[in-house]
């Protein structure tokens, strides 16, 4: 039987010699992540990594890079600057995997844990604060603790791991900013992404979300929005296992577990269920060197729950970010009615920085069901 043991904020269950928990993700290639927002430090664990892999710190830094908070000039993001400079301790020698435990460490350097004292005992709409305060008894309200988006900076150097070992088989992630604060965008420019503040394909788009997200923050409000992502290169026909851990099951969880994801679709996604199968079905046929091809992508490249060889695509729905100036209502932890105005260095719009934490979700995924496929057949 089942045994299970108690710690503080920690429930383990050990089914089969194994020891089961909320902050593991994976099944071969299989990541641990640690740390709160205004601790010592954040970091993850990589178990399960081939080894042989060409990787250094500098790999690692430039995805960190781009999800690194304090861009000056930004409205959209929070002014707390943290280098977020990536030390790997383990599992590297003389920049190539060993095929050992990957350990990754990224210390907290601008903490300003004064600026939570009037949360201590107030819980933020929208936020995490009650219902972990429900499940534990107890909270770090520092930054919200684990439930804080700053713990995503381990999945974001994890997930550089990931899309190093994707290279190397010629697969490729990429995701942006479709919508912000009411703003979508026009057109489709991949190598404009990186070159904004939005993350966006669209430069002009992106300027005007810029504009009403700096309207938003002047008044002490915040704006949500759409993230999108493309799964493409040498993808091979066969990723994901039946029937519990399709791919679209793996990707739908690994992505919602990002905090402030509330939705994922893939391909046509909830539009199927305004079309006829004649209209959703994709076509299949052969090219002249005997490839297949599909006349249409409906499905986003998944069938069954297993990748078809097409292109992967999916979008999820960001919420806006809970901690706001604007005076709300809320309860305390004695469970009387107060009002608050959340104070501090907050994201007034998540999407631009949540755009490399769903590709390190999705490649850790790949890398993965890459990883189990192997084992798939003789």
């Amino acid at each position: 039987m089942p045994g299970k043991l108690y710690y503080p904020q920690c429930t383990v269950f050990i089914v089969k010699g194994k020891t089961v928990s909320g902050n593991t993700f994976g099944n071969i290639f299989r990541i641990t992540t640690f740390g709160e927002s205004h601790g010592p430090a954040l970091g993850v664990i990589i178990d399960g990594c081939p080894a042989g892999l060409l990787l250094d710190e500098n790999v690692i830094q430039k995805e960190l890079d781009r999800r690194r908070p304090g861009e000056p000039g930004n409205p959209a993001a929070t002014p707390r600057f943290e280098p977020d400079k990536a030390e790997i301790l383990s599992g590297v020698f003389n920049g190539t995997t060993t095929g050992t435990p990957i350990a990754i460490l990224i210390k907290n350097t601008s903490q300003h844990s004064k600026d939570y004292t009037d949360i201590s005992e107030k819980f933020r709409p929208g936020h995490a604060d009650f219902s972990y305060f429900e499940k534990y008894g107890l909270r770090d309200y520092r930054g919200g603790g684990r439930s804080s988006g700053r713990e995503t900076a381990a999945r974001v150097a994890a997930g550089a791991v990931a899309k190093a070992f994707l290279r190397e088989k010629g697969i490729f992630i990429k995701a942006w900013t479709e919508e912000a604060a009411g703003i979508k965008c026009g057109t489709y420019d991949e190598s404009e992404i990186d070159n904004n503040s939005m993350k966006a394909p669209d430069k002009e788009a992106a300027g005007r979300m810029l504009e009403s997200i700096d309207k938003l923050r002047m008044d002490g409000d915040s704006a949500g929005g759409i993230v999108a992502a493309r799964i493409h290169g040498k993808i091979p026909a066969g990723l994901g296992e039946p029937v519990f851990d399709k791919l679209d099951a793996l990707l739908g969880q690994a992505v919602l577990s990002i905090g402030a994801v509330k939705g994922i679709e893939f391909g046509a996604g909830f539009e199927t269920a305004r079309m006829k199968g004649s209209e959703s079905n994709d076509p299949l046929s052969t090219g002249s060197e005997g490839e297949i091809l599909f006349g249409k992508n409906n499905a986003g490249g998944i069938l069954g729950g297993i990748s078809s060889g097409a292109e992967i695509r999916f979008r999820v729905a960001v919420k806006p970010v809970p901690s706001i100036r604007k005076v709300q209502k809320t309860i305390n932890t004695a469970k009387k009615e107060a009002e608050i105005a959340v104070h501090g260095r907050h994201d007034v719009c998540l999407c631009p920085r949540i755009v490399p934490v769903v590709e390190a979700m999705a490649a850790l995924v790949i890398t993965d069901l890459y990883l189990r496929n192997l084992a798939s057949r003789i």
